[in-house]
């Protein structure tokens, strides 16, 4: 299908674009990539009168080392978290779970801030930043703000975002020495995954078991009360609500997901 008419805006600076945000208001979406947006667009799920374009903002493309943390802005691309030497050194799960993320052409366009943005319980990238207790920083015209990712999805597709704000940064505490992994179930490969399993240390964010990404936290705190690692993987599915579809019942899913973690964590113990 081909989209409604819209009409649409490139600014040159952050401060212009989050003017035109504050302007138009729930009218408005904001087009970085574009592969989470413009195929909404197309099939009618979503009509926005307006697309602020922050693609091309340079303000918004940088990986750098800051204190504790790396700092990673919104329209950096998919591409570039896998080849950034940083995110190797300092958040080796991010850099393994982007490379993952579609085929080479979605990764040369698609960004960290959109994936985040769009807030699909399916998407790889907000589980990882789950287990990595990543914080996003959000621009408006009152100010900054910052949410800690775990706080930051609300359902399906949407967050706390408000319509006037953009995700401008993305920050990670740096663990380079701690053990990590990542375990994708895929029809076929670039697929959405089915059930995915990212683990840093013995965080545990899970992908497509719920309305949001997931932290694993019975998992994680019977890992803490001394648990065997096959015990802990057996409550994985505690608290998760998984989708029964095309792709897979909820018990197919429940089973996958204590398969997935125990991979996960016994990859991830094995580094240390």
């Amino acid at each position: 299908m081909i989209p409604l008419a819209f009409d649409y805006a490139r600014p040159d600076t952050l401060d212009d674009a989050i003017a035109l945000l504050a302007e138009k208001g729930e009218d408005a979406s904001v087009l970085a990539g574009g592969h989470s947006l413009i195929p909404v667009m197309k099939v009618r799920l979503g009509a926005p009168e307006f697309l602020i374009d922050i693609g091309r903002l340079p303000e918004l493309s940088y990986i750098r080392v800051e204190g504790d943390e790396l700092a990673v802005g919104a329209a950096t691309k998919h591409r570039d978290v896998v080849d950034s030497a940083e995110v190797a050194k300092e958040v080796p799960l991010l850099g393994a779970v982007a490379r993952t993320v579609g085929d080479p052409q979605i990764r040369a366009r698609g960004t960290l801030g959109g994936t985040v943005a769009h807030a699909d319980p399916a998407a790889d990238l907000p589980a990882a930043l789950l287990a990595l207790d990543a914080t996003v920083v959000l621009q408006g015209p009152r100010g900054r703000r910052t949410v800690p990712i775990g706080e930051f999805y609300t359902g399906v597709f949407t967050t706390v975002r408000e319509p006037d704000e953009l995700i401008v940064e993305i920050r990670i505490p740096r663990c380079g020495d701690k053990g990590w992994a990542y375990e994708k179930f895929t029809r076929r490969s670039n697929d959405w995954a089915i059930v995915a399993v990212a683990v840093s240390d013995d965080r545990i964010g899970l992908v497509n078991m719920g309305s949001t990404s997931l932290r694993a936290t019975a998992t994680e705190q019977a890992l803490k009360d001394g648990k065997s690692v096959a015990e802990a993987a057996a409550l994985a599915a505690e608290g998760a609500e998984p989708p029964a579809d095309t792709h897979g019942s909820v018990a197919y899913r429940t089973h996958l997901v204590q398969v997935l973690t125990r991979r996960a964590l016994e990859t991830a113990r094995g580094q240390g």
